[in-house]
Order: C-alpha cells, then sequence, then structure tokens
C-alpha cells in the first residue's frame, strides 16, 4: 500500500495556513482528536487512516500547487 506520506504534509500545512484547529478538524470528520493527530503526524498509517488523509485532501481540494 502506497504511503499517504505528502498528502500528510500537505494536509497539515494547509490547515495551519488557515488556522483550521486539529479539533476542528477531527470534528469535521467525525474522529477524536488524538487520532486526528497521530493520522497527520504519520503514527497511525492504517488502511483507514490513508483513507481519511485521503477524504481531507479531497473534501479541501488541496493540491501542491495552491500550498507555497
Amino acid at each position: 500500500m502506497p504511503t499517504t506520506l505528502a498528502g500528510r504534509e500537505l494536509t497539515k500545512k494547509y490547515i495551519d495556513d488557515r488556522n483550521i484547529s486539529i479539533t476542528s478538524l477531527a470534528t469535521t470528520f467525525g474522529v477524536g482528536k488524538m487520532y486526528m493527530t497521530q493520522v497527520l503526524a504519520g503514527t497511525k498509517k492504517s488502511a483507514a487512516a490513508n483513507e481519511l488523509v485521503l477524504k481531507i485532501i479531497e473534501t479541501f481540494k488541496i493540491r501542491p500547487n495552491d500550498i507555497d
């Protein structure tokens, strides 16, 4: 299974640049704050964690060219 490290990094930069809290992001996607923190940090690498990263990327339409 491919890793989603690049997607995790893009997501972290996206939420940081827009002052979106981990708590708000976790609430939006129906997961706990600790779980979201672990997913974005890369300590959770399960299929479900990878799917969550992909879902966040698609929801917010995060693209590498959009992040400066």
